[in-house]
This record gives structure tokens, sequence and C-alpha cells, in this order.
């Protein structure tokens, strides 16, 4: 597979100025690709490219497509021989300075992987919807381009659809009659973000601001969207109007369409006036504020995009970290200031960060802002589209404007946008922007803060003397902190209560301790108090006493979440038991009040403790735990006060179950006791358990499935079957995932979600041998989305032995595999190692 390298990418950047592109895309020509062919038998549609761009010298270069067949192409009229296509390359050879239109017509291939032009048959209604994600260098599989994000060109777009189906793009799609549809042109965009979905959409749509809005999904998800429209509508509103508050340069585009997509591999895509979601989130079924508030935040993270990503555009992907930096900062700050969402950060502190702080722990660390020679060729290009590049990113950004203050960090954002509107900027172009509106030196903080990895640790020392008490900060690290201190004081009348007695800032490293401060040492001391840096957090040994007495009785959630941060950091670290955690879960979970450090607990002591840290003769005694807080938790909401707060508990609780009696009572009945009903989600998850325990069968899950007939149905099939305790189920979904090709991206992810299970240990031993093997040649047949896939769903984690630790590490070591694999086997294995390390400790 052909890789663009930097070096090429800035040769061909210095030769050509692309000024636009042409683009017929037929969705009616379908046709089956010859067996001969490579992908036989997979179906097409018919794309024409016309780029007309101007060549600065004399020289040769290239463009690139990825087709099924290529029928024809010509240069400045001229027919040149399609057999010349060299992998995705094309050559343009002895190229005359001077102005050149290149036609190119070919045939490409539907994808099943969410890459280039995803096509989808809706198992409800027999509807089939089509839509495209070019991120990164996927627009070759849709039309030929000369694919760099430094080569801004304007983008006409006309599509052909079968009658009846509606059509989406960058800008306003008017129908031209006879299934034609024709797009407004663009602005200048990079080439990964154009953007076509076409369908039996159903829209809801209105204005705002003067311009178009809509809101997008699948007709059979018809009635979910519509009971969220205004809801959707509003958020979007409150974020669009704020961010024209805070940002000079007006809204850049003609419209603004959400659109609900399916099987979509990512969150969101940040396409210029048409920003693609997983269908996820038009929930079907009941889910909790907090997942509310999620879907709120990618809505304010993509909107963010239109002007940190698609208006200014990185040169080159070493940059990538940036725009999705400050995406995640802005959505997350937008959202608080905007909505009624109002502890955002919370979400982000429980719920975000650890991705962040995990990734920069791992071998395949990387600085937030990586040396370009670090980034030399695309493949590695999404090497480090990761929690270093959102949530650490976010983070340091977050310290960021901490550090030079709000007013300061938004000027040098608003001359940034000036600069560099409807182009391109690279890192430093944006710290030049920053330096020109703070007098502090921004420089020497990007180059503490961006260009290095690792996660410093603070360590608090209190001391007490006199009636007064100081506070050093010990360092492993070297970045500058400016943290928040909170020092908090037992309730006299209440022992089980805090009282906040003062907060203060302080500047790490220290040249000397704080202090002296008046009055008795407190009795909780809480660095970072506002989580508004980067650092894992520990404290004194008595602060953590009480934090582990009287956690749930902090006053500030966000506290809170530090806390919990802190206590998973120290079980990852060896430094506090796995059932220590739990034991403080069980006293102080079930006081507690943010649905957001509920998720967040719940779903490390299930996910990591209950699955990896503790070994497996113990494995049933945390599970015991974990269902005694949610029971706890439960009771508490017995009388309907907190759905959301249930929801969470009914969930972990049919995670942990151990024996199924109680939730096959609840299956037959068709509702919680107590409540709540069951949904499709709950009856899907329940059966999931339900396999994994050996207590249900392929007919009750046949049966399931024809009670919803749904993706998600399908889905929740895929998982249960290849759940099933049986050494034949195991075989076919084996098989499904490593040897059937056409199984799609989302149904791949199911049936792996389900293979693996602790409980099942012995059963699929043997197949663990087999896995590494076969996990790099379905990476090398079917591309880096697969690849990801493989490696993180597919992967035998709930195996924390040297075995599969030598395996892996054989593997790496002794075959070639895409770099996509590499990194996620890299990873993986560094949690089977972490996870080894926890036991042992």
């Amino acid at each position: 597979m052909s890789v663009l390298t930097r070096d090429e990418a800035q040769n061909r950047a210095q030769l050509l100025d692309v000024h636009r592109y042409l683009i017929d895309l037929d969705l009616t020509s379908g046709t089956e690709v010859p067996p001969e062919s490579s992908g036989g038998g997979e179906e097409t549609f018919g794309s024409r490219t016309v780029i007309q761009f101007t060549a600065r010298a004399d020289a040769d270069t290239f463009v690139e497509l990825k087709p099924a067949v290529l029928r024809s192409i010509a240069l400045d009229g001229e027919p040149l021989d399609p057999a010349l296509l060299d992998g995705s390359r094309f050559p343009l050879t002895a190229l005359s300075a001077g102005e050149h239109e290149l036609v190119v017509e070919a045939d490409m291939r539907y994808s099943r992987t969410g890459e280039g032009m995803h096509r989808f048959t809706d198992p409800s209604d027999g509807e089939t919807y089509v839509y495209t994600q070019m991120f990164l260098d996927d627009v070759q599989r849709v039309f030929a381009a000369f694919d760099q994000p430094d080569l801004k060109a304007v983008f006409e777009v006309t599509v052909k659809a079968p009658e009846g189906w509606s059509v989406l793009g960058n800008g306003v799609a008017a129908h031209d009659g006879d299934g034609v549809w024709t797009c407004a042109p663009t602005p200048p965009l990079a080439t990964y973000f154009v953007a076509v979905a076409a369908g039996p959409w159903h829209s809801v749509r209105t204005e705002h601001a003067g311009l178009p809005f809509g809101l997008h999904c699948r007709r059979s998800l018809a009635e979910y969207l519509d009971v969220d429209a205004e809801e959707l509508f509003e958020v979007t509103r409150q974020c669009f109007d704020r961010f024209h508050e805070r940002f000079e340069e007006p809204y850049p585009f003609d419209s603004y369409d959400q659109a609900f997509v399916p099987e979509f591999n990512a969150g969101a895509m940040e396409n210029p006036g048409l920003v693609t979601f997983r269908d996820d989130f038009v929930f079907r079924s009941a889910v909790t504020d907090t997942e509310r508030q999620t879907r709120a935040m990618v809505i304010a993270h993509e909107m963010a995009h239109m002007w940190f990503g698609d208006l200014v555009t990185m040169v080159w992907w070493d940059d990538l970290w940036l725009n999705e930096s400050f995406a995640e900062y802005m959505g997350f700050q937008i959202l608080t200031e905007a909505t009624r969402y109002t502890d955002t950060w919370v979400d982000f502190a429980v719920n975000r960060k650890g991705w962040g702080y995990d990734a920069d722990q791992r071998p395949s660390t990387h600085p937030v802002a990586p040396d370009p020679d670090a980034v030399p060729d695309t493949a590695s290009a999404m090497l480090n589209f990761d929690g270093i590049s959102y949530a650490k990113g976010a983070s340091a950004l977050r310290q960021l404007v901490v550090w030079m203050g709000e007013k300061d960090f938004l000027a040098g954002i608003n001359i940034h946008f000036a600069r560099h509107r409807f182009g391109n900027a690279t890192l430093a172009d944006f710290i030049d922007s920053l330096a020109e509106a703070t007098d502090r030196d921004v420089h020497s903080w990007a180059r503490a803060w961006l260009r290095t990895s690792g996660v410093d640790t603070l360590r608090p020392s209190v001391t007490e003397s006199g009636g007064t008490w100081s506070l050093a900060v010990a360092q492993d690290g070297e970045r500058p902190h400016r943290v928040a201190v909170a020092a908090y004081d037992l309730d006299p009348v209440d022992p089980d209560r805090l009282a906040l007695r003062e907060r203060f800032e302080l500047d790490v490293p220290q040249s000397e301790p704080d202090g002296p401060h008046p009055g008795r040492r407190p009795a909780l001391v809480v660095l970072n108090d506002n989580d508004t840096t980067y650092a894992k957090i520990r404290f004194d040994a008595a602060s953590w006493e009480t934090a582990r007495r009287v956690l749930s009785c902090i006053p500030d959630p966000l506290t809170r979440a530090v806390v919990w941060n802190a206590a998973r950091d120290m079980v990852r670290d060896g430094e506090l038991a796995p059932m220590e955690y739990l034991e403080t879960a069980r006293a102080q979970l079930p006081r507690e009040s943010d649905l957001a450090i509920v998720q967040g607990v719940l779903a490390f002591a299930v996910g990591q403790i209950g699955g990896c840290y503790l070994p497996a003769e113990e494995r049933p005694a945390a599970l015991g735990v974990i269902r005694e807080i949610c029971r706890a938790l439960m009771r508490r909401t017995e009388d309907g006060s907190d759905p959301g707060l249930r929801l969470i508990a009914v969930r972990h609780f049919i995670a942990a179950a151990a024996q199924p009696e109680t939730i096959q009572e609840w299956l037959a009945d068709g509702s919680v006791t107590g409540g709540p009903e069951l949904d499709p989600e709950l009856r899907w998850r329940i059966l999931f358990r339900l396999a994994v325990l050996g207590a249900t069968d392929e007919r009750a899950i046949a049966a399931e499935l024809e009670l919803d007939p749904s993706a998600m149905g399908r889905e929740g099939a895929a998982r249960c079957r290849a759940a099933l305790p049986d050494p034949e189920a195991k075989a076919a979904a084996w098989e499904r995932m490593f040897a059937d090709d056409s199984l799609s991206n989302y149904l791949f992810t199911a049936t792996a979600q389900g293979f693996w299970q602790p409980e099942q240990a012995e059963l699929v031993r043997e197949w663990i041998p087999r896995y590494f093997p076969a996990a790099v040649e379905l990476a090398a047949r079917r591309g880096p989305a697969i690849a990801e896939l493989a490696g993180r769903f597919a992967f035998p984690l709930h195996t924390v032995d040297k075995e599969t630790l030598d395996l892996g590490e054989r593997c790496l070591r002794d075959m070639e595999m895409t770099p996509a694999l590499r990194r996620r086997l890299v990873d993986q294995l560094d949690d089977v190692r972490r996870a080894l390390s926890v036991r042992g400790a």
C-alpha cells in the first residue's frame, strides 16, 4: 500500500496550486467487480473527477486514487494509460509549468469498514444508506485527489442517487431532478473534509442566525430523533452563539447539518457544514443525563473544529493533535458556559483524563506535539490519534489558559484565525499568535508541555508547627504547574462531613514550602483541586485516610473526581490494593450524587479490577462487592428520584452477575424489580451476561433478534452468540472474525467483544496462540480500520499471564504487520504487563 511521506507532500505543495475539484458521483451505476479483480464481488459506484490546478515549474508528480476499475484518465485532453496506476498513485510525468486540467473516471468500491464510501442496508426496513468518511487518506477510495491537507481547493460535488433518496454535502444540496443533486461550491477545503451522505434520510430542519440547520438519521430511527430534535437543536444553537461570542471570525460555511450515520468508526467527524456522528447518539433506549451530556459535548467538540481544523487546517499530520486538543478543550468549556451541562469538567476528569494518563505511560507514549520527523508518512500519522492527542492535549491547553489567562488566550486564538483563515498553519504559527497576545513566555511553556512525554506526579508533605501548617510538594517530572490546593476540615458536629477551610494556588516546582498557614493542619489536603493541570496526584497519609472515610462528602464533585482519579492511578501503579479500592467504593459510592463519578468508578471496578487486576480466584469476591454497591444504589433510588443513577446501577449489576437467576427473572418479567422496564438495550445486556454464564442458548438469541431485528439487535445477537460457552460457538465466531471478510466493522466489534470472557478462560485457551498470526493476516487483508478493531477488541486481554505476554512479544519481534496493528498490540501487551505487576504488588 502506497503511503504519502512528509517530504513528498512538501515537494508537491511547492510544485502545485490546486484551484478546484469538479466531482460527479453516480450511486445508481453500481456493478459487481469481476472475481479476478482484487476485492471481487464488491459493488461499486461511479466516480468522475476534474481537477483544475497550476504547476509552478516543469516537474513530475502524481495523483492518488484507489479504484476498483480505472476507466480513463486524461491530462489537458490527452488520454493517459490507466495501466500506469501503481498502487494508489498515478504518475503525472513531464508536467509543464502552467494551468492544467486532469479528468479521471473510475469505478470505486463501497466500504463495509467505515472507510471511504461506507454502504449500509438497514435490517429493520431494508433501506440502504451511504456516507463518506475521508479522514487521513480515505478520500482516495471515493475520488482522485492530490491528497494532503495543505493543498486546499474549492469543491463542487454532484451526486446521482436512486429515486426517493436525498443527498447531503458540505454545501447546501439542491435537487436538479432525475435523482441528480448539486452541492453548493465550498470555500477552500482540505481533501479529507469533503463529505457526502445519501439515502432515504429522515430529516428535521430549522434555521438559526440566517443559516439552515438540519438533523438527519435513518428512517427506522425517525421516532427517536424526533423526540430529541429540540434538545439537539437547542444545544447546537447555544454552542453556535457562544462560539460567536468567543471568536471574532464568523462561522465560515453556508449551512450546518448533523447526520447520524450507521456503523461509524469514530464518535463524529468535523466535515465542514455536514458533521457526521455515530447513530448510537440517536437514543432508542433509556440513557443517563451524563450520556446526554456526552452527546452534547461531541456536538460542541465538532463545532469547534469548524474554526480550528476546517477554517485553519494543519500543514501536515504532525499537528493533528492541535485540532483535537483544541476541540476537546473548547467542547467541554463551551458546553459548561452555554448549556445546562455546567459540570462537564467532572466527566472529563473521571472518564476522559484517564485515557490520556494511560496512553502517556505506555511504551508508545509521545509528546502532545510530536517532532515532525516522528510523523514521516500517513501510515504513522494515525498512530498518534490517541488519548494524548485528545485528553492530555486538552488538559495542557486548560493549564495554559490558567497560566496565561483566558482573555489573552482567546485574543491569541483570534489572531490565529484572522491570520490563517482558509489556509494552513503549524504549531509554531499557533504559538506565535498566542505570544502576540501576552507578555508571558509561551514558547518556553510549549517546549515544556508540548514537546515532552510522560506524566508528572505531585506528592504533598504537610508539616505542622506552633499552630500553623505548611505544604511542600515533591514533583516527579519537570513541567511547570499552576495548581489549586484545597484544605478541608472535618465538621465538628458531624465528623462524616467536610468543610472547605481555604483554597489557594501555588506554582510547582516550589522554591520553598507554601505557608505558614494559620491553624492546625487540615484533615484533607487535595492538590489540583479544580483539576486544571495534568499530573498524577498523591496524598499525605492523614489526608488519604480522611478521603477514604468521607470521600463522598467532599462538597465539590470536581474535587471528588480528582480523588477518585488518584485512587485509580494508585491501583494501576501498585500503591493501592485493588480490593482496597473496591472497599472504598463500597463505603463511598452509595452516597455519591454525581452520575459521571458513579459511572466512572463502576466501569473501572468491573472492567479493570474485576477483569484484569485480580487473579481468577479473587474475581468472584470482587464481583460480589460490585453487586453490593449496585444493590445499595438501587435501594436508594427505589422512589424514582434518580432514574439515571438507578440505570447505572442496574447496568453494572447485570455485568457483575455471577448467578443467572435474578437477571433471568428480570428478562422474563420484562422489568427490573422496582423498575425500570427493560428496553432493547437492557434486554440485550442481560442476554449477553446470560450467554457468558451459560444460561441461554441459540434459540433464545434468535427469538430476541426476532423481537428486535434492528442494526443494534443484530450486533447484540452477534455478541451473544460469540459469548456462548460452547466450542462450536467459539469456532463459528472465530471464523466470522478472521476468515469472513464480509463482516462489517460493527459486527466484527460485537463478535470480538463476546469472544473472550474471564469466566471461560479454559474454553478459549486454545485460541490464544492463534490470535496473533490471525490478527496479522487479517490486518494485512482488511486495512487499518479493521486492524485497529482486531487489536483493540479481539485481543485476549482477560488472559493475564506470562505465556500470553511471551506470545505477543514474539509476534512483535518476528512478524511483519501493519503499523496500526503493531501500535495496538504494543499497548495491549503493556496493559497485560501492568496487570501482572498489579497482581504481584
